[in-house]
């Protein structure tokens, strides 16, 4: 099985860019499943239901978020209808939505998507490594399931690699979101769980943090709010990570770095 991850999309211009490209990046990798986390895709914060409508067409399977779910007031309602978007699982159990969905692949393989948020320098919200106990223990690889893929949403590398080595021989893949900045340690642990620290962004790289530079220079430099920030314009890179999954035991048997337009070096998989 072949997994496209896609980091964190800022704004309507990698939004665009995810839609034209991903049906033939589908076609040429011969992918099973696209997983992207859509936590900034609505002008920077949260994501809508248009939005998801949009990202489903263009190709993606299951969209994973973060702290900025709940950004545009209206996911709140929609969420619960919307079995394909994510929130972390390690939300108090009364809050809107889901945390795990299984996508299920033409070949009829079923990948769960298990999205959880770090709790360093972060909200404070329920224990991670439980929740993830929890559901690695009701869905096995080889079992319930073919595969597990787990968005680490957090701000610590610690914290992402500590539940990293946590699933190592539980989960497929673990990977990392929120800091928007690739990391270049895509690797399978001892036990056959690929893991990268951070996927990226999808968004334009001439910014901070794919947001425009002027606004974001300034409330550093000032320590005073300025105007709202903004998505920066110019072109955009797709990061994101490319794995290859044994469906019959769920191991990661090959992991690679995927960057593709933009300011970034280029890192394209191999087809095969």
């Amino acid at each position: 099985m072949r997994v496209l991850f896609l980091g964190d999309i800022v704004g309507r211009d990698a939004r665009d860019e995810i839609i034209a490209r991903l049906p033939e990046l589908r076609g040429k990798y011969k992918l099973d499943a696209v997983i992207a986390n859509g936590e900034n895709a609505a002008h920077g914060f949260g994501i809508t239901a248009q939005i998801c409508s949009d990202l489903y067409k263009a190709g993606v399977d299951c969209i994973t978020t973060g702290n900025h779910i709940w950004d545009q007031r209206e996911i709140i309602s929609y969420i619960a209808g919307d079995q394909k978007l994510l929130r972390p699982i390690n939300f108090p159990e009364s809050t809107p939505g889901r945390g795990a969905y299984i996508i299920g692949t033409a070949h009829g393989h079923k990948i769960l998507v298990v999205n959880v948020m770090g709790r360093l320098f972060m909200d404070a919200l329920d224990d991670p490594f439980a929740a993830i106990d929890k559901i690695c223990n009701t869905h096995r690889m080889g079992a319930q399931v073919n595969a597990i893929v787990v968005d680490v949403h957090a701000e610590a590398n610690s914290e992402k690699m500590a539940l990293a080595q946590y699933c190592d021989g539980r989960a497929s893949f673990v990977v990392g979101t929120h800091t928007h900045i690739p990391t270049a340690d895509a690797q399978i642990l001892p036990k056959g769980t690929g893991y990268q620290t951070d996927a990226g962004m999808c968004g334009s790289y001439d910014s901070v943090i794919g947001m425009e530079k002027a606004g974001a220079v300034y409330r550093f430099t000032r320590k005073i709010p300025g105007e709202r920030l903004r998505p920066a314009e110019g072109p955009v890179t797709l990061c994101g990570t490319m794995v290859d999954i044994d469906p019959s035991t769920g191991l990661c048997r090959r992991i690679e770095a995927f960057r593709l337009g933009g300011r970034l070096s280029q890192a394209l998989p191999a087809e095969t």
